[in-house]
């Protein structure tokens, strides 16, 4: 389901009963704009994570993604029912919807993992980039330069992530038995040096720029900066259809 506005209650009735069914997480934006909770309660009369825990939606399974505006109860809630927050402040920034309370949710126990949206909101669409501003975000918004520090980032951009999903016994951190997902950043460049940190460096001056070689449950992707699986120029010319198509 997309988000509240856009789902009606029998809806989320089936998707809740389809998840338990299956086994699988629902991902939904949540709390994203004042305007989305202002128009749950003049068509609700409750705001929306009120009227998700009504229907059941609210559970370990949710992924509750953006939740920028959420009141202190509101962030007890998730909590208590162990739902998940995907945060992706590149798409809260260009929006224009908010600051996120990422330091309150992880102070609560709230498991927050990040995201980036989609290539609407967010153009680059770069998990380095989201580690960066979630940091900077945290303490900006929370007024405490210790907030959220590069080491929490990073693990936010793995195997939180992973745990939203409910894959942490296969995802997320290189351990005996987990799936080799396995990315290698250069920082030997100019741009990178001097490394005295390489957990900071990944969160603060690296890019995806710097990302060398990537392997997926152990298969090569990436070799040297160039992809395996499809050539740099067939993806290129792909691009340039869709420029053409809506460029004008």
């Amino acid at each position: 389901p997309h988000a509240p506005y856009t789902v009606s209650d029998d809806t989320f009735t089936r998707v809740v009963d389809l998840a338990n069914e299956l086994d699988l997480p629902i991902h939904l934006h949540v709390h994203e704009t004042a305007h989305e909770v202002s128009q749950s309660l003049q068509d609700h009369g409750m705001r929306p994570l009120a009227r998700l825990e009504k229907l059941g939606v609210l559970g370990p399974n949710l992924i509750a993604v953006h939740s920028v505006h959420l009141t202190e109860e509101e962030i007890a809630q998730l909590a208590h029912h162990g739902a998940s927050v995907a945060h992706c402040p590149s798409s809260n920034m260009k929006l224009a919807s908010g600051i996120a309370p990422i330091p309150r949710l992880l102070e609560k126990g709230v498991g927050v993992g990040l995201g980036t949206d989609g290539a609407a909101s967010n153009n680059r669409l770069d998990l380095f980039t989201e580690m960066r501003e979630a940091a900077l975000l945290a303490k900006v918004g929370s007024g405490d330069a210790s907030a959220l520090p590069a080491a929490r980032a990073l693990r936010m951009a793995t195997i939180d992530c992973a745990t939203a999903l409910g894959m942490a016994d296969r995802l997320g951190s290189i351990e005996s038995g987990k799936f080799a997902n396995l990315s290698a950043i250069d920082l030997s460049t100019i741009e990178t040096q001097p490394c005295f940190d390489p957990v900071s460096h990944l969160v603060y001056c690296a890019g995806r720029e710097q990302v060398s070689h990537v392997w997926v449950a152990g298969t090569p992707v990436v070799a040297e900066k160039r992809l395996l699986q499809k050539s740099n120029n067939e993806l290129l010319a792909v691009a340039r259809v869709w420029q053409n198509k809506f460029g004008n």
